[in-house]
């Protein structure tokens, strides 16, 4: 599944600057205005909408900020595959933040990593002058909203049927995207949970938590391994992961999508998340702000 954003932006700060630095990072500007960041396996497209000299000055930050992360991350990786640890890092300071809410079920700080290095370029790209901005890591986004401003989420997945308006006086902030085809492991078998949150980093540690959720235990056609099979340093050691999801019948995708959303709707009760949309082999659940939408579509 795919998030995209669409706006039109303010000020072009398209070019084809190119900047490596002596980490590894690399930082290029993009035609159209985006500005794209990797190192090792972090891969990162931004893009700013206001003065076009803000834009560029956001995207410098940005690009500065972003060269050191993943040194720091791997300075305190023993720490964030452990369920509980103290960490002293911006970032992994975010991802355990993003993660203790959820527990006591199992969860680590890694399940956040992708939101909360999204946050972290964010809060250096955006600054005065900035009106909109976004940065968009692996799919999973944060964003930032000058007051007055918008932009479309379009849920790609769903054929585009599902749009939200996302708004400056609105809570929404951040948009992550988990399952078990995804970059990471999962424990259950959702083809894709989106969720919508305050932050890119809850957003993250949540849709992990729903597509979790979406399972059926014991289930005998349902292919597991132990995650340290598959990646000997994961954080979900011993714990059985998925790599394959037979054809269900509507009855077993209608319970596991039902256990899905069970949890999203117990994480928006406890205000953890806004919205989710769960997906699995042509079904879809969606809750808050995605289903009044549906709602007000149907009629």
């Amino acid at each position: 599944m795919e998030e995209l954003i669409a706006a039109r932006p303010a000020g072009d700060a398209s070019g084809g600057d190119i900047c490596r630095r002596e980490s590894g990072a690399v930082a290029a500007l993009l035609p159209g205005g985006r500005l794209h960041l990797q190192h090792g396996p972090i891969d990162i497209l931004a893009q700013g909408w206001g003065e076009e000299a803000a834009v560029r000055a956001g995207y410098a930050r940005a690009a500065a900020r972003f060269s050191t992360l993943l040194q720091e991350l791997v300075a305190e990786l023993p720490a964030l595959r452990a369920e509980r640890a103290t960490v002293s890092g911006g970032v992994a300071r975010r991802m355990a933040a993003a993660v203790a809410p959820f527990r006591p079920a199992f969860i680590t700080p890694m399940a956040a990593v992708a939101g909360a290095v999204a946050e972290e370029v964010l809060a250096a790209l955006a600054g005065p002058g900035i009106d909109r901005a976004l940065v968009n890591n692996g799919g999973d986004i944060a964003l930032h909203l000058g007051p007055g401003q918008g932009l479309i989420c379009v849920l790609a997945a769903t054929g585009g049927r599902d749009r939200v308006a996302l708004r400056a006086e609105g809570p929404v902030r951040g948009i992550a995207t988990s399952g078990w085809r995804g970059r990471s492991f999962s424990l259950g078998i959702a083809d894709a949970v989106t969720v919508l949150a305050k932050t890119a980093a809850q957003a993250d540690a949540a849709a992990t938590m729903v597509a979790n959720a979406v399972d059926l235990p014991g289930h005998p056609a349902i292919r597991r391994r132990p995650a340290r099979d598959l990646q000997a340093d994961s954080d979900l050691g011993g714990r059985l992961v998925t790599v394959a999801v037979p054809p269900l019948s509507a009855g077993d995708r209608d319970a596991a999508l039902t256990a899905g959303l069970a949890a999203a709707e117990s994480f928006r009760a406890r205000g953890l998340i806004e919205a989710a949309a769960i997906l699995l082999q042509g079904g879809m659940r969606l809750t808050g702000a995605l289903a009044l939408i549906q709602e007000r579509e149907g009629e």
